[in-house]
């Protein structure tokens, strides 16, 4: 896609988002039935080569999405799909995503060549007459180009229309208005038993209960409806792989995604979405009934997290960040599976992190706060130092207390681990007094370098917030005007 028609099309989608919802109300009503058509697809392929088909197609009872928004006024996703009118090729309907073979082929394996293959559930919303989808992926210019194209007639009698998920229990935690004028989340269960279900609930008001105390969803609580369907597992909790632990779910839940240990994801993608087509829905949250702590998430279709670590709901909240406002993870001190996730050269296309290509027209630069330098500097090389000297004397000192402890020499292990924590403090000092010379800038916003795994070349909005980790658990401004602008998008402007 030229620049210009890049721009044609942005203006395209303001139009339908801001001036035209009586026209696109019309259109909706003109083109679509109030249902939803949902494709269960296989995505299959490697780094360099990659194709998707079609499985099958179902009917849903309900489309939740907001009939005046068809066309979103984001460029989110690194793939996107397309309805048009199949007689005047008009563009009817596009949404963004991302999936989990999206990250697959950035791995070690995928560039090696293994080819693996992924579930993989889009919908749009069923048309009276037959349409033609496209799937679209982009290059690492984030260019698109279609990866798939097909033809959809609704009166086609392979389109599964069966009643989804009998069996389940849907539970009602808040209700506010049409789906179609809210957003609507919907929770599922996983590594729940039959006998789970009182906790299930439990977890699910608990974990609704905290979301409504982080800006901006405290302030638009009346404008989301919350659902939950129960469907019991054989088995509780979820695999983990590393530990040689696998248990019967529904949803084939699994930490060690990517071999990282603490990154969980969902397998059966296609039962999850027959699942959630219970009730209206336009994010999915899966809750899995563990102690353990970790989750995960692909934007634009679900996030998954245990629920009864301590640090669950703060889990929670950073994954739907992903899921449902797309934004990126600006931490950069971590390990992960990833090769060149964001190429050198390329603005990444998520509201929260800039490669800075062009620092005077930054993409927050509505919220910079006036003044500040962009790029910020705030000690970042010196605590990065220090950082990896922790790294070091803790891996160090590891090795050197096992060895003890195999020598059967428990105080010699004791005062290691003694003069290892007297190291520890001693640079946690240095951190701190690193940070009090930059104390000011922590509710400032402007251009902190290091975000989106790398600590080179990408830019973050502020020093902290919840997709890197915020001691008062917030979003940065720049995060929540993203999150504000998707609940706007479902959920109409008020």
């Amino acid at each position: 896609m030229t620049k210009s028609s890049r721009a044609a099309f942005v203006v395209l989608g303001l139009l339908f988002f801001a001036g035209g919802a009586a026209s696109a109300a019309s259109v909706y009503e003109t083109y679509f039935t109030g249902k939803a058509l949902r494709f269960d697809l296989y995505q299959i392929g490697e780094a360099k080569d990659e194709f998707i088909t079609v499985r099958r197609i179902v009917e849903e009872p309900v489309w939740a999405g907001n009939p005046d928004r068809l066309i979103p006024p984001f460029d989110y996703g690194r793939y996107a799909i397309k309805a048009y009118d199949l007689a005047s090729n008009r563009l009817l309907f596009q949404h963004g995503f991302e999936t989990m073979f999206g990250e697959y082929k950035t791995t070690t394996p995928a560039i090696d060549g293994l080819r693996r293959v992924f579930e993989l559930s889009l919908r749009v919303p069923e048309p009276r007459r037959p349409l033609r989808i496209v799937i679209e992926m982009r290059d690492k210019d984030n260019v698109f180009h279609p990866l798939l194209t097909t033809t959809v007639d609704p009166a086609d009698i392979h389109i599964v229309k069966e009643t989804p998920g009998l069996g389940g229990t849907v539970i009602e935690i808040q209700k506010t208005g049409r789906p179609e004028d809210r957003v609507d989340f919907v929770f599922l269960s996983e590594g729940y038993t039959a006998e789970d279900a009182a906790k299930f609930k439990a977890d699910v008001e608990r974990m609704t209960a905290y979301l409504f105390t982080v800006e901006p969803y405290r302030s638009t609580r009346d404008r989301f409806n919350i659902m939950a369907v129960f469907e019991p597992s054989p088995e509780r909790a979820m695999d983990e792989p590393r530990q040689g632990i696998f248990k019967a779910t529904n949803l084939d839940s699994s930490f060690n995604v990517f071999d990282l240990d603490r990154y969980m994801l969902i397998e059966e993608n296609h039962r999850m979405h027959r699942m959630a087509a219970q009730v209206p829905y336009d994010a999915i949250v899966v809750l899995v009934n563990s102690a353990r702590y970790g989750g995960g998430s692909i934007c634009f279709d679900y996030c998954v997290t245990t629920t009864d670590h301590p640090a669950s709901p703060q889990v929670f909240i950073h994954e739907l960040g992903h899921s449902f406002a797309g934004l990126a993870d600006e931490y950069y001190a971590s390990e992960v599976a990833y090769n060149d996730f964001y190429p050198k050269g390329v603005e990444p296309i998520e509201p929260n992190i800039t490669a800075l290509l062009d620092p005077e027209n930054i993409k927050w630069k509505d919220l910079l706060t006036p003044g500040i330098a962009v790029p910020t500097p705030y000690g970042k090389d010196e605590i990065d130092v220090l950082q990896e000297e922790r790294r070091t004397n803790f891996k160090a000192s590891r090795e050197k207390i096992e060895a003890a402890k195999a020598k059967g020499d428990s105080g010699g292990a004791a005062a290691l681990e003694k003069k290892s924590k007297a190291r520890d403090a001693e640079i946690q000092a240095g951190i701190d007094k690193i940070r009090k010379q930059y104390a000011g800038l922590i509710d400032q916003v402007g251009a902190f370098e290091g975000a989106g795994y790398a600590s080179r070349g990408l830019y973050r909005p502020q020093i902290y917030c919840i997709m890197i980790g915020n001691p008062k658990n917030e979003f940065c401004r720049v995060c929540q005007k993203a999150i504000r602008d998707m609940i706007d998008f479902y959920a109409g402007t008020e």
